[in-house]
C-alpha cells in the first residue's frame, strides 16, 4: 500500500504539472504561431507533445524568474478568447494520455521519468537559447526603432528651422544709405529705413573747396527723403557742431520733421532756425543721454559719449532685424572738462546683448596710439597767459565750449578782461552760457568796442577764423582789413586748431601775414595748443572690443581714413567680406544672416551762395572757373534787322582779360574781325540772331587765341531796330 500510494502521489504531481505545462504550452504556441485559428489546427500531435514536455521542463525554472520572461507571460495572458478553446480541447488530449500513463506499472513511470527529466534538461538549454535570440532580435529592433524615432525628430527639426528660416528672411531689410560723410569731411548725414519708417542721423554741412568760387556752404542732396517723407519719423542729431547740425534750416524748407538733440545741441539748433524764421514751425524735442526714443518699429538710446563740445551722445538704433551702434564724433576722454566720460558700461551692455554693425568716427583713422585729453590744453594756455605782458588773441572753433571754457579760467586768472569777436562765436558762447555750459565771473566779457579802454595786458580776445576762411575775423585782422581789431608786434596770437584737410594753405596764409605784422604767433606746430576731438587707433578698437558687430561700416572721413579704419577693424577680428566700404548715395541692405550692397539713390552736393540754394550747379561753376582764369569779352553792336548791316559799333569790353589801355591794338583787330564776318553773313543772306551771334563767337575766340594763347569767355550782345 506504501508503494501503491506513494506512486499515486507521483502520478498526481506529474498530471498536475503535465496540465499546468499544456496550458503554458498552448499560450507559446500562440503567441508564436500569430494567435490565429487556422495555425493552431496545422500543428501536428507530435509537436504537440514535444512542446508539452519542453514547457513542462521550462516550469520547474519559475522559481528564478526573469524580468524578460515576465514581460512575455504578461504578453500571452492578452490572447484572444478562441486560443483559451484551443488550450482546453489539448488538455482533455493530455488527461486522457495521462490516465493511460497511470495504469503502467512502476518501472515503466520510472523510466518515462528518467526520459523526461533528459528531455527536460535540453528542452531548458533550447529556451534558454530561444528566449536569448529573442531578446537580441528584440533589442535589434528596438534599437532600429529608436534609430528611426530619432532620425524623423531630426528632419521634423529640420523642417521646422527651414520654416522659421524663410519666415525670418521675409522680413523687411534694414537700410543704411549715407546722404553725406563718405569720402569726405562734413556734410554728415545718414538714413535709416525699415520698412515703412525713416529715421535721419545728424544733417551737417560742408565748407566750400577751393574750386567752389563764390559758394557759401555744401548741403547735402535730400531728393531721396522728398520722395519718401511720409515715412520719415525723425531727425536724431549726435552734437552741435556744423557739420552734423548745419544743414538743418535748408532741409526743414523742403520737408518739416521733428528733431531729437541734447540741451545744448538743441540750443544751437535753435538759432539757427531763428535766422531763417523756422523756429515756430519746427518741433525739437530734447533728451538726455541714457533716454530712449520710440518711433515705432525702432528705437533709438542716446549713450553719452566725449568730443569736442558736450552733450554728444552715441546712438545704438534697434530694429526688428538687429541692433545697430553710430558713434557719432567721439573720443575716449578719461579727464574730461565736464567730468561726464564715455558710458563704457552701457556700451559693453548693448555689444553683450548682441550688436548687428557699426558705423564708427573715421577721422583719425590714420593715427596711431590715443587722443590726448581736452584738459592738457588748459595746461598749455596756463603757461601762455601766466607772465605775458602781451594782449592775447586766441583763434579756435567757436562750436568748441570745452576750449572756450579753458581761455576763460586762464583769463580769469591772471585778470584779464575777454572781448569776443566773430558773429558764430557770439551766439555760441551767449548760448552755452545761457544753458550753463561755460561758467564765467560777472563782467568777464566785454563788448569788442571796448576794448580801446583796457591796456593790451588787461585784454583776451576769442576770436573765430583758426582755419583761414576768407572773410573769418582773424583773416582780415591778418590783412588789415578788420574795422575793430588791429593786429600790433605787441600780439600773442594763439591759433587753438589744426587744419582741416584742404585749409592747410590757407592757415599757412594767415600765420605768414600775422608774422609779417611783427605778431608772435603759437600754432599747432610750436606748442599743444590743440588736441583732436576724434578717437585714434587704440580709441577705435576699443569701441570695436566692447561693441563686437557683425559687421562694420566706417563712416566720417575720405577714402584713405575709411581704408585705415577697415583695417583696424580686420585686425579686430572683423571678416574682411562683413567690412563695407560704401559711398553717398549706396544702399546697404541686412538682416540677421546677411548683408549686401544693393542700389543707389540720389545724392550729391547742393551749393549754397548767399540765399540760393540749388540754383548754383555744374554750369555756373565752370562759367565762374573760366571768368577766373580767362576772363571775359563782351561785344556790343547794333544792327538793322531788315538788312543785316551794322549800324552802331561794334565796341569790345574786355574784363579779366587784358588792361584795354594797354592793348587797343588788339582791341582794333578784333573790331575789324567783326565788321568782316559781319559783312559775309550779310552777303550770304543770314539775318538770323543767333547764327549771327554763333559765328562771331567762334570767329572772334579762334583769332584771339591765335593772338594771345588765350581763351576768354566771349558774349555778343545785338541789338537791333
Amino acid at each position: 500500500m506504501t508503494e501503491e500510494n506513494k506512486t499515486n502521489e507521483t502520478v498526481d504531481e506529474s498530471k498536475k504539472r503535465k496540465t499546468k505545462t499544456s496550458t503554458n504550452l498552448n499560450k507559446a504556441v500562440e503567441s508564436k504561431q500569430g494567435n490565429t485559428k487556422q495555425s493552431r489546427a496545422r500543428n501536428t500531435k507530435a509537436k504537440q507533445n514535444k512542446v508539452v514536455e519542453s514547457v513542462e521542463k521550462a516550469n520547474q525554472l519559475e522559481s528564478k524568474p526573469e524580468v524578460k520572461r515576465e514581460s512575455k507571460e504578461e504578453g500571452i495572458k492578452r490572447s484572444t478568447k478562441s486560443s483559451k478553446e484551443e488550450t482546453k480541447r489539448v488538455n482533455n488530449r493530455e488527461n486522457r494520455r495521462t490516465n493511460t500513463r497511470e495504469s503502467q506499472s512502476g518501472n515503466t513511470i520510472s523510466r518515462k521519468r528518467s526520459n523526461t527529466n533528459r528531455r527536460t534538461n535540453n528542452t531548458k538549454k533550447e529556451v534558454m537559447e530561444n528566449a536569448k535570440k529573442e531578446d537580441t532580435i528584440q533589442e535589434g529592433k528596438n534599437r532600429e526603432k529608436y534609430i528611426r524615432e530619432e532620425n524623423n525628430t531630426k528632419i521634423q527639426e529640420k523642417r521646422v528651422q527651414k520654416t522659421t528660416n524663410k519666415f525670418e528672411f521675409r522680413k523687411p531689410n534694414l537700410k543704411i544709405i549715407p546722404l553725406g560723410g563718405i569720402e569726405e569731411i562734413g556734410k554728415n548725414m545718414t538714413v535709416f529705413e525699415y520698412d515703412n519708417e525713416i529715421i535721419i542721423v545728424d544733417c551737417g554741412l560742408e565748407f566750400p573747396t577751393d574750386d567752389m568760387l563764390g559758394v557759401d556752404l555744401v548741403i547735402p542732396d535730400v531728393t531721396y527723403l522728398e520722395r519718401n517723407k511720409e515715412k520719415i519719423r525723425g531727425m536724431v542729431i549726435t552734437h552741435g557742431h556744423e557739420d552734423h547740425i548745419g544743414s538743418i534750416p535748408y532741409i526743414l524748407k523742403q520737408i518739416n520733421i521733428p528733431i531729437y538733440a541734447t540741451k545744448l545741441t538743441v540750443g544751437l539748433i535753435k538759432n539757427k532756425l531763428e535766422e531763417h524764421h523756422l523756429l515756430r514751425s519746427t518741433q525739437i524735442k530734447e533728451v538726455d543721454a541714457g533716454n530712449t526714443i520710440n518711433f515705432g518699429k525702432m528705437k533709438v538710446e542716446f549713450i553719452r559719449s566725449c568730443h569736442s563740445i558736450p552733450d554728444s551722445v552715441m546712438l545704438a538704433i534697434y530694429t526688428p532685424v538687429g541692433t545697430v551702434m553710430h558713434t557719432g564724433d567721439f573720443k575716449i576722454d578719461y579727464t574730461p572738462i565736464n567730468s561726464e566720460m564715455t558710458d563704457l558700461t552701457r556700451i559693453a551692455e548693448i555689444g553683450k546683448n548682441g550688436v548687428l554693425a557699426l558705423l564708427s568716427d573715421s577721422t583719425n583713422a590714420e593715427r596711431k596710439g590715443y587722443t590726448m585729453s581736452e584738459s592738457t590744453v588748459g595746461d598749455v594756455f596756463k603757461r601762455l597767459f601766466i607772465n605775458c605782458k602781451k594782449r592775447i588773441v586766441v583763434a579756435t572753433f567757436a562750436s568748441n565750449v570745452h576750449r572756450v571754457q579753458q581761455i576763460v579760467d586762464s583769463a580769469s586768472e591772471n585778470g584779464r578782461k575777454i572781448a569776443v569777436c566773430g558773429r558764430s562765436m557770439i551766439n555760441m558762447i551767449e548760448t552755452a552760457r545761457k544753458l550753463g555750459y561755460i561758467k564765467a565771473p560777472e563782467n568777464i566779457f566785454i563788448d569788442i568796442d571796448m576794448i580801446k579802454n583796457y591796456t593790451d595786458e588787461q585784454l583776451v580776445i576769442i576770436t573765430t577764423g583758426s582755419q583761414g576762411e576768407t572773410m573769418s575775423a582773424l583773416t582780415r585782422m591778418a590783412s588789415g582789413d578788420h574795422r575793430k581789431v588791429e593786429i600790433t608786434p605787441n600780439d600773442l596770437v594763439i591759433i587753438s586748431a589744426t587744419p582741416i584737410p584742404g585749409n592747410e594753405k590757407l592757415v599757412s596764409k594767415v600765420i605768414d601775414d600775422l608774422m609779417q605784422i611783427g605778431a608772435e604767433v603759437v600754432y599747432s606746430s610750436l606748442a599743444d595748443v590743440h588736441v583732436s576731438g576724434h578717437a585714434c587707433q587704440e580709441e577705435q578698437k576699443l569701441i570695436l572690443s566692447l561693441v563686437k558687430p557683425k559687421y562694420f561700416i566706417p563712416v566720417h572721413g575720405e577714402y584713405r581714413q575709411l581704408i585705415a579704419h577697415a583695417e583696424t577693424a580686420k585686425k579686430m577680428g572683423i571678416e574682411p567680406k562683413n567690412i563695407f566700404m560704401t559711398t553717398n548715395g549706396r544702399v546697404l541692405e541686412l538682416n540677421e544672416n546677411e548683408a549686401k550692397l544693393t542700389g543707389s539713390v540720389p545724392s550729391g552736393k547742393i551749393l549754397v551762395d548767399g540765399l540760393g540754394v540749388g540754383d548754383v550747379g555744374n554750369v555756373v561753376l565752370r562759367d565762374r572757373q573760366h571768368l577766373s582764369q580767362d576772363g571775359l569779352i563782351v561785344i556790343v553792336m547794333t544792327m538793322d534787322s531788315s538788312t543785316g548791316e551794322i549800324v552802331a559799333g561794334p565796341d569790345v569790353i574786355s574784363r579779366g582779360f587784358v588792361y584795354v589801355r594797354e592793348s587797343e591794338n588788339l582791341m582794333d583787330d578784333v573790331k575789324k574781325v567783326i565788321r568782316v564776318e559781319v559783312q559775309k553773313l550779310e552777303m550770304n543772306g543770314v539775318t538770323d540772331w543767333g547764327t549771327i551771334k554763333s559765328t562771331l563767337k567762334d570767329n572772334i575766340r579762334d583769332y584771339i587765341f591765335q593772338k594771345t594763347k588765350r581763351n576768354p569767355m566771349i558774349l555778343p550782345i545785338i541789338m537791333s531796330l
